[in-house]
């Protein structure tokens, strides 16, 4: 029987408190002043994220998915091209491929980092290929050095999808930075979220910023001219007054995670289960904290019945769901059996070293 506070996977009610009255009195200025798309606070939080990032541009937009799909448009990536993705991660990175009428190829993760390739990458590049999307999944950063040299030697395109890790770094320089867009999510329980979705495009490129500026606004750089078909999707004014909250806290936010990504280390470290590895030189921001772990349902359900919360990100790696079933059937095993073994635990900057313990001992206690 569960005697104790349940252990949520993220505690939003412990994050926003103390940010909850600047919240309320930002916003009771938002409505004095009316002014709730494309204003002062989105163009604020723009010229923050990109100081953050060390990047020229940035651009909100309505949420993650609809920063991959507007990356995709704006480098004329459409119907008859294909796009390398990892398919180990949530869908939205291969529909947004779908979404332009371009042909998703999903290509297999290494079992330590659960990243693409430059071999698993290369292997995969066919004279329809156009881009590379890499995913910085979990929150660790893939070798973006190695898949940036393989894209410049084939001319490809890359599209990072930082969704899980606002913040994580190569060697001091902060993922996002690398290809040609980086692409942020604001859901709520991302490492920097809001109260709703939201999303941030980011390039060192003038000529693709301006793209992005009028596909995200009806196809609109001047108003009720619209000079292509574009999409409906910027980001709220509401969003980017919580968001700009939010980010000066957000390297303490992320020291937290990596704190408790610490304790469960300690206090795991010698059961029969697989850590999330470290990576010299890469800064991981624990999004996540996943491990492998062969009896995962049983751990699974021993977490359950104690109240505390875990989730398998993802059961059904992107080559198995059945939205792609028209495509060929990629031959991905590590995929397949990261899909039967990961196990994602609590994580969240607020998290305690005794909640830690508590996790950690029903594992223990399930692993026998």
């Amino acid at each position: 029987m569960v005697n104790q506070s349940p252990i949520p996977m993220v505690d939003l009610r412990a994050h926003f408190a103390p940010l909850r009255e600047g919240i309320l009195a930002g916003m009771g200025d938002l409505l004095d002043q009316a002014h709730f798309i494309l204003g002062e606070q989105g163009r604020s939080l723009e010229a923050e994220i990109a100081a953050f990032l060390g990047v020229d541009h940035a651009l909100g937009c309505a949420s993650g998915t609809d920063a991959l799909m507007l990356a995709l448009r704006a480098l004329d990536i459409g119907p008859g091209d294909e796009v390398i993705v990892p398919t180990f991660t949530f869908i939205a990175t291969a529909e947004a491929v779908r979404y332009v009428g371009a042909t998703p190829v999903f290509v297999d993760v290494d079992a330590q980092f659960f990243a693409l390739t430059s071999a698993g990458v290369e292997a995969a590049i066919t004279p329809r290929t156009r881009a590379i999307i890499p995913v910085h999944l979990y929150g660790l950063p893939a070798d973006m050095h190695t898949l940036m040299a393989l894209a410049d030697r084939y001319d490809l395109k890359v599209i990072e999808d930082c969704a899980q890790a606002i913040g994580a770094e190569i060697e001091g320089r902060r993922v996002g930075s690398f290809g040609h867009i980086g692409c942020f999510s604001f859901f709520p329980s991302k490492n920097l979220g809001g109260a709703g979705d939201g999303g941030m495009l980011v390039t060192a490129d003038a000529g693709l910023a301006e793209r992005l500026r009028g596909l995200r606004n009806h196809g609109s750089w001047q108003v009720y001219h619209h000079d292509v078909l574009g999409y409906n999707s910027r980001l709220d004014e509401i969003q980017a007054l919580i968001l700009r909250a939010e980010l000066p806290q957000l390297p303490d936010y992320n020291g937290g995670r990596r704190q408790a990504a610490a304790w469960y280390e300690q206090h795991l470290g010698d059961l029969d289960l697989i850590l999330p590895a470290r990576r010299e030189g890469f800064h991981h921001v624990y999004h996540q904290f996943t491990i492998q772990v062969a009896e995962r349902d049983r751990v699974k359900a021993a977490l359950q019945a104690q109240g505390i919360a875990s989730a398998v990100y993802y059961p059904i790696p992107g080559h198995r769901q059945k939205a792609f079933a028209d495509l060929p059937l990629a031959v991905c095993p590590v995929a397949d059996a990261l899909a039967m073994q990961v196990l994602s635990l609590p994580m969240f900057p607020e998290l305690s070293e005794a909640q830690v313990a508590r996790v950690a001992a029903t594992i223990r206690e399930a692993l026998g």
